[in-house]
């Protein structure tokens, strides 16, 4: 496995990050197998692993903590806060108050003292990016935090709280987690290049869209498949599945699976640190590892380039951030007393 640096940092990680969602009731609910798979990936050289408390209510964390036992010093450990953790409308977001509580429930969790990357796993925006980073200056500062980094954050929002870091002295974000893929290229036009200027390192979600690159996803074929049970949109979405059909041909005739070439595809980008693969089973992440010396050429990543154009989303991952500016019509929309020009 070869290591790229995570932004500037000068952290060395894997290209493959090995994502935990499916660790725990949501995925693989038999937390000795969910280690083996665990153990499997870091004997294959993959040395960071990305989780967050919301995965199945903590018990993603939990399993992890198992699997690092007597290892942890090898791995780049990387977890999120953001997501509801309880009823208490305080139990979420991005406040000083709930930030500092959360990674205190994930050290416990995850049975360590400290995590390397702390990320804040959605945009708040009724929480001052200020207090937010604020209290994550102060959880690096006191040991328990390495670096900190956002996830799915607008490119606007990237650059504020750079600005805010600069003027108030405070920790910056050294990293995103954008969800990206053949599909979902809509952070190739400004996200990656904005992550690139601020030298921060990035480390993509969903590299095989929600399932659909996996090939097990066709136009009128009923999939029987883990995630089908979920009832996700994206799954059904047709602009998706004519596109699947389009690439499917051009992974036949490059000699390498779908998922291969999707993979292949996500950590061929610059601006693309690690890809995070979230194996349920062995056999799911036996099938990952295989593709990892995979390389696409010019004339592949031109053939996706005419399927799926450079920095254009082919339909939306319904776990995707949408901005409250686009989502909330109250936002869009002026009084009906104060819509007319005259």
């Amino acid at each position: 496995m070869k290591y790229r640096t995570l932004g500037r940092t000068g952290i060395k990680v894997s290209p493959y990050c090995l994502g935990a969602m499916m660790f725990g009731a949501v995925g693989n609910p038999d937390h000795d197998d969910s280690v083996r798979i665990i153990h499997k990936a870091l004997d294959s050289g993959i040395n960071f692993i990305d989780t967050a408390d919301a995965y199945s209510r903590g018990e993603s964390e939990e399993i992890v903590g198992k699997a690092l036992k007597g290892r942890r010093d090898n791995v780049v450990l990387a977890t999120k806060a953001h997501l509801p953790m309880g009823d208490d409308p305080n139990q979420q977001g991005n406040s000083r108050r709930w930030v500092i509580r959360a990674l205190e429930d994930s050290l416990r969790r995850l049975g360590t003292d400290h995590v390397d990357l702390f990320q804040i796993h959605r945009p708040a925006p009724d929480t001052d990016v200020e207090e937010t980073l604020s209290a994550l200056t102060d959880l690096v500062r006191a040991g328990k935090v390495r670096t900190i980094g956002a996830s799915t954050f607008p490119a606007s929002d990237i650059v504020e709280a750079q600005w805010v870091s600069e003027r108030r002295g405070l920790e910056r974000f050294r990293t995103e987690q954008p969800p990206y893929s053949i599909l979902n290229r809509g952070i190739e036009r400004e996200v990656l290049p904005v992550c690139e200027r601020y030298g921060m390192g990035t480390l993509v979600w969903s590299p095989l869209a929600g399932g659909l690159l996996t090939g097990r996803y066709r136009k009128g074929v009923q999939p029987d498949t883990h995630r089908a049970a979920f009832g996700f949109q994206h799954m059904s979405d047709e602009r998706r599945l004519d596109a699947v059909e389009q690439l499917i041909p051009v992974a036949e005739e490059a000699g390498m699976s779908l998922t291969h070439l999707a993979t292949a595809f996500v950590i061929a980008h610059p601006g693309v640190t690690s890809a995070i693969i979230g194996p349920r089973t062995m056999d799911h992440l036996d099938d990952l590892l295989a593709g990892a010396e995979i390389t696409l050429n010019d004339e592949i990543l031109d053939r996706i380039d005419a399927i799926a154009p450079p920095g254009t989303d082919v339909g939306a991952l319904d776990m995707a951030y949408k901005s409250p500016a686009v989502e909330q019509a109250r936002l869009r929309r002026r009084l009906p007393d104060e819509r007319s020009a005259a």
